[in-house]
């Protein structure tokens, strides 16, 4: 079983428990039928693999008719998937399945908000670790879906040497220099800096990326213009505090190369989507599995 196999049955476990006892005693156990998903608002699909597994955890003889990728948008009204086979089945699996595929494509919908706003920049949208514990992998790949790039997954595979780990280092050069006699696996590294001092001193370190730290727009272009302007001149620059969709114009067209939007995960809001049962039938499920 892999570990998204292993949320899915979580989650079914929150959800149904002993069993689902409004299904079980109000659709007779011999009901089939059909039911679609559609999309109620203008959104970016994203979380299609948990949600179809949901319905195969439930009922492996389900039949699914997925419309879309992972990235596609639907307006108002059009669907995403249908399903076909015992409506018990399917209305079981109903509110985890579109808990998956709300959560996820709101990210990807939020995202792709992001992306347009910057579109001509040259600037990428990425994202944080500010994710749903368990859920990073699905998030971070709803923000792909969504034309959005993903930062480090976890703390394993980056370093990021922020200002508790200057401090507790003794200081910026310490920190870097303790790195570099560590990393025998070269992960790219990156340091936050907060202010023009701390970028001049990190650019004489020759680290290959900078964060740049709650800076205004005067300040980042700044910082874009000492940091190419210094010999190799060749950080990657990323802007990261407090973006928001109306500022992230402003930011990404200061030069930077990256703007981090910790929003993507932890604030969007849920994609609007619903099931609806549209044939009601008995007999044996259509189809193949």
């Amino acid at each position: 079983m892999t570990e998204l196999d292993r949320l899915v049955a979580r989650a079914l476990d929150e959800d149904v428990g002993t069993g689902d006892v409004t299904t079980a005693w109000t659709v007779p156990a011999q009901a089939r039928g059909r039911a679609e998903i559609r999309a109620k608002a203008p959104l970016v699909v994203a979380g299609l693999d948990p949600a179809i597994r949901v319905f195969g955890a439930v009922d492996p003889e389900l039949v699914l008719e997925i419309d879309v990728d992972d990235g596609a948008p639907r307006a108002p009204g059009e669907r995403v998937l249908a399903v076909d086979g015992r409506l018990a089945s399917i209305l079981t699996a109903e509110r985890t399945a579109l808990n998956f595929l709300g959560r996820l494509s709101g990210i990807a919908t939020l995202t792709r908000r992001f992306v347009a706003a910057v579109e001509g920049t040259g600037a990428r949208v990425i994202d944080t670790r500010k994710t749903t514990p368990g859920w990073r992998a699905l998030e971070k790949a709803a923000v792909r879906a969504g034309g959005g790039t993903n930062h480090r997954l976890g703390l394993h595979d980056m370093v990021l040497v922020k200002e508790n780990h200057i401090a507790s280092a003794g200081g910026l050069e310490a920190a870097v220099a303790a790195v570099a006699s560590h990393n025998a696996q070269g992960l790219p590294v990156e340091v936050e800096v907060r202010n023009l001092g701390e970028l001049e001193r990190a650019l004489t370190l020759g680290v290959e990326r900078i964060l740049l730290d709650n800076m205004d727009p005067d300040t980042l272009r700044e910082a874009v213009a000492r940091t190419r302007a210094h010999p190799g001149g060749g950080a990657v620059l990323e802007a990261s505090g407090n973006v928001t969709l109306e500022t992230v114009a402003t930011v990404a067209g200061t030069g930077v190369d990256l703007v981090s939007v910790g929003a993507l995960t932890h604030s969007a809001p849920v994609a609007d989507l619903s099931l609806v049962v549209v044939e009601r039938r008995s007999g044996p499920v259509s189809g193949s599995a």
